[in-house]
């Protein structure tokens, strides 16, 4: 019996509408960008005029003092500590993880096993649930109020949800690669930055991005292991426009605003692999 003919897929004009769809695409997309365009207008308004405008309004005289306050009030002290930790925590995830996962994948034991879903009990860990051990090593080891009393903790939490993207992309990894590069005489160590590696960008792009984001978006920590303004970030530093007598909510939304754009343009480099590496855990 002769097969059929191929069933042609139809072009995408030719489909039938969706317009339940469409029309919760517009909603969503109206929950994003309305918050987003009300703190864009907040930011440019006077602080005079901020509590008593509607903030769905465009301001009646645009100002950009607030980001002037913003700029010559250490903004930019924080933005260099906060770089410096994301930097720290995405060099030793990767530093630690890419090695785990790939022991994990290619060490087929009970133990290692074993050892693997142990480690990954740390995803259902809370970081509240162990910060007031967390604040007693911490101390002991004469590191609070440093930069590495927040990079530590921040790493130490981003690691098991780091070890589970990358060792999903491994195992996407072809044994009869591993073979090959074996029959050559290749050791384990060459097999990782010559293989290994290279076939497991997307997911190492994932972690990177998932990582740097833990750590700039990070509250908890800076707040419980810091004190002095040295080593403050830019979670932190919004608590410059809050005193006991008010809060300057434009200075504090043109705060917000600057520290959002490094990470959203980070993001819009990124975004290909960020999303392809966790609906795929790291895919190929």
């Amino acid at each position: 019996m002769r097969p059929g003919p191929a069933r042609r897929r139809r072009p995408h004009w030719s489909r039938r509408p969706n317009p339940v769809a469409g029309l919760g695409s517009l909603l969503w997309l109206a929950v994003v960008l309305v918050p987003i365009y009300a703190m864009l207008s907040a930011s440019l308004t006077r602080r005079d005029e901020a509590l008593g405008s509607n903030p769905l309004k465009p301001p009646a005289h645009p100002t950009l003092d607030n980001y002037n306050t913003v700029l010559h009030n250490g903004f930019w002290h924080f933005l260099v500590n906060t770089a410096v930790v994301a930097v720290a925590v995405v060099a030793i995830v990767l530093a630690l993880c890419v090695p785990l996962a790939y022991s994990a994948v290619r060490t087929r034991t009970r133990w290692s096993g074993a050892a693997f879903r142990t480690f990954l009990l740390g995803i259902a860990v809370p970081a509240q649930a162990v910060v007031v051990p967390l604040y007693l090593m911490i101390a002991k080891l004469g590191l609070y109020d440093s930069l590495l009393a927040v990079i530590l903790p921040t790493a130490a939490f981003a690691m098991p949800v780091s070890v589970l993207i990358l060792t999903g992309t491994l195992r996407d990894v072809s044994e009869d690669l591993y073979e090959a590069m074996a029959l050559d005489g290749a050791s384990p160590q060459r097999m990782l930055f010559q293989l290994v590696i290279p076939l497991a960008k997307g997911g190492i792009g994932t972690v990177v991005i998932y990582s740097a984001l833990q750590a700039w978006n990070g509250f908890l920590f800076p707040l419980i292991f810091t004190q002095s303004d040295g080593p403050r970030v830019l979670t932190l530093g919004l608590f410059n426009y809050v005193s006991q007598f008010g809060v300057n909510i434009p200075a504090l939304l043109a705060s917000v605003v600057l520290s959002g754009i490094p990470i959203f343009a980070v993001y819009l480099v990124a975004r290909r692999a960020l999303v392809g590496g966790l609906m795929g855990m790291g895919g190929k």
